[in-house]
């Protein structure tokens, strides 16, 4: 189905501004082209895009390529008329070659550079990378960004409700890791990653892939998921009866890492904020039995909070943060405003509490 014309003209605006700042990026190289290989550039060009066939691949079945007169496609015969169909549109034009003549398109790709420098995201013999500013103007997220991403946000937290209302003690992690991927594609979005664990293997691992062996008396969820290129990070646990205690200790953990997430802060700063929430939890080794999250968006670690990551928080963008303890994990997705930060994967229908001034979510009791 079309998207309505005031849609339709948003889009075009979205793509357009996009175009500008890539050409921006040959000026400063001298360079005569830019080339997107990855699904995540490739997504944040088209404005929601995607190249993905093999959804675990890093690049897609096409990429973009933009010069100072011209903005394609690059793909074979096999995918040009999906992509034009459902994914592009009509604001790019398409250079289609043969699936089994690579050469055809690299021969395209160096006459429309004209002889001058090519730049990549994923940069191939004498390609040279992006300047490193492109990585960080892809963090602060535009206004129709924003709203995509509200979007999934939204309907990641319904998936993960919807799986952890149905599951049951005598389920392995194998059958709530598929609840939550089904919840999810029913919602057309994609589980880009998916984590469960029960009694057993909760306490033991912070990044427990899905076994198969029954729950028991409590479970954890952990969604990555993934529409139009933006990336939902989020986590919720379930007890069958009674939850377990210190959910108050890594709520003032996760409160103290919030707070320090104002703009012109350092990603450095709120590592160091939730460094101190550890030790005041008398938990000081904690901080390093999991990283602690950070920027998220087109990647859905697009860079993680350090004790050395200097990069400043703007209005705009993303952050999922993952304080643990052990058995227990926390994880929301916010946009950062001038005013604070907005939780974008907020169910009101999950259980929940207002910690320091923030609604955050509990432990859902099942009666199961």
């Amino acid at each position: 189905m079309a998207a309505p014309p005031a849609q339709s003209r948003l889009h075009a605006r979205e793509v357009a501004d996009k175009l500008a700042v890539v050409r921006r990026w040959l000026g400063s190289g001298n360079a005569g082209a830019v080339r997107l290989r990855g699904i995540d550039w490739f997504a944040w060009a088209t404005a929601g895009g995607s190249s993905a066939v093999q959804q675990s691949a890093e690049s897609g079945v096409a990429e973009v390529l933009v010069s100072a007169a011209e903005a394609c496609i690059l793909t074979d015969e096999i995918e040009a008329d999906r992509l034009r169909d459902e994914e592009v549109g009509a604001l790019f034009s398409f250079h289609v070659t043969p699936w089994d003549d690579s050469h055809l398109r690299e021969h395209f790709v160096q006459g429309l550079a004209g002889g001058r420098p090519v730049l990549s995201d994923r940069p191939v013999g004498a390609e040279l990378a992006l300047p490193a500013a492109a990585r960080n103007a892809r963090l602060v997220l535009s206004a129709p960004e924003r709203e995509r991403y509200r979007l999934l946000g939204a309907l990641s937290a319904l998936a993960m409700t919807e799986a952890l209302r149905a599951a049951r003690p005598d389920w392995s992690a194998w059958q709530l890791a598929g609840a939550g991927a089904q919840a999810l594609w029913r919602r057309g979005v994609y589980p880009a990653l998916v984590l469960a664990a029960g009694e057993r293997r909760l306490p033991l691992y912070r990044h427990p892939t899905p076994a198969n062996e029954p729950l028991g008396r409590d479970a954890m969820l952990v969604f990555c998921a993934r529409r139009h290129g933006l990336h939902a990070n989020l986590t919720r646990c379930v007890a069958f009866g009674h939850a377990p205690p210190r959910m108050h200790e890594l709520l003032d953990i996760e409160a103290t890492g919030l707070a320090a997430c104002v703009p012109g802060n350092s990603l450095a700063s709120v590592y160091h904020a939730f460094e101190q929430a550890y030790r005041h939890a008398n938990a000081p080794g904690a901080i390093r039995e999991h990283h602690q999250g950070g920027v998220t968006g087109y990647q859905s670690r697009e860079l993680l909070a350090s004790a050395t990551t200097a990069l400043a928080l703007a209005p705009g963008m993303a952050l999922a943060f993952n304080p643990s303890l052990t058995g227990n994990k926390l994880e929301d997705t916010f946009l950062l405003g001038p005013d604070g930060l907005e939780n974008i994967t907020f169910d009101p229908a999950w259980p929940a509490t207002t910690a320091h001034g923030r609604m955050r979510p509990l432990w859902l009791e099942s009666p199961w």
